[in-house]
């Protein structure tokens, strides 16, 4: 899975397609409780979209662009629109997060 760094390579990114972005913190107990799935669910969903990461910390400027006010965040992009978007909130568990995987394009 693609670690994004930049900005410019996150927009490039979006644009490609269906796409799939986790904005997670090296410090966020929800992100590491569901970062062992991540590989599965690249590989489960790789037919439907591409998944990539993004450390909030890393790249302040664009987590506070598009206003990634908690973390784990996922936001969905279809040809670089904004389809989707899961808050924290509801991205405490792998069922949590897998159901919206599920209906990302739905």
């Amino acid at each position: 899975m693609e670690e994004i760094r930049t900005s410019e390579r996150y927009r490039e990114a979006v644009q490609s397609g269906r796409v799939v972005v986790e904005f997670y913190a090296t410090w966020c107990p929800d992100c590491r409780r569901i970062e062992p799935y991540l590989g599965e669910w690249e590989e489960k969903y790789r037919e439907q979209f591409t998944m990539v990461r993004v450390n909030r910390d890393e790249v302040p400027d664009l987590a506070e662009e598009l206003q990634i006010l908690g973390i784990p965040t996922f936001l969905v992009y279809d040809q670089g629109r904004e389809v989707k978007r899961l808050f924290s909130r509801d991205a405490k568990s792998k069922e949590q997060v897998e159901q919206f995987l599920d209906q990302a394009y739905a």
